[in-house]
């Protein structure tokens, strides 16, 4: 069961105001399971109610990563209010109660996020023989043409 991959290049329009959230975690010490799986299991239920509910919630999209010790997902929002709003909700605040609770400053464990907010005209990218992966999978994938063929070409199309 794999994605369809598209053959030659394709971008995404860059008209739009976007958000980027980059959050994950980092088991610090690997034996304390007891400490990092219970955040590591409190993910799932976000994501599942993310895609549930893209447009009432102003969620894009996402991509996960899993290393030896460290996580990270990619994800692209609609605004910050969104985001912010997302966060004030009940599985995320039942999720953030809980790390504090039974992890806080312990060190087994590592959160991280980070919060970037792209105005329209100043994000590009560019996917060859790829499926729909990261920003072309929150937004419409178009066709690289000779307007749009480097860089620089596809940062300034929308100021044209």
């Amino acid at each position: 069961m794999g994605k369809t991959i598209f053959s030659g290049r394709f971008t995404t329009e860059n008209e739009e105001n976007l958000v980027v959230f980059i959050i994950g975690m980092r088991i610090n010490k690997r034996r304390d399971v007891h400490k990092w799986l219970p955040v590591m299991k409190s993910m799932p239920p976000m994501v599942r109610e993310l895609y549930s509910n893209k447009e009432e919630l102003g969620f894009m999209s996402m991509e996960s990563f899993f290393g030896l010790r460290t996580t990270v997902m990619i994800q692209y929002w609609r605004s910050t209010d969104d985001l912010l709003s997302y966060a004030k909700g009940n599985n995320h605040l039942k999720a953030w109660k809980n790390f504090n609770q039974k992890v806080g400053d312990n060190l087994a464990v590592g959160i991280y996020h980070e919060t970037y907010v792209v105005k329209q005209g100043n994000y590009e990218s560019v996917y060859g023989n790829m499926p729909e992966y990261g920003l072309a999978q929150a937004m419409p994938r178009i066709p690289i043409n000779p307007e749009k063929r480097s860089a620089r070409k596809r940062l300034t199309s929308s100021t044209k």
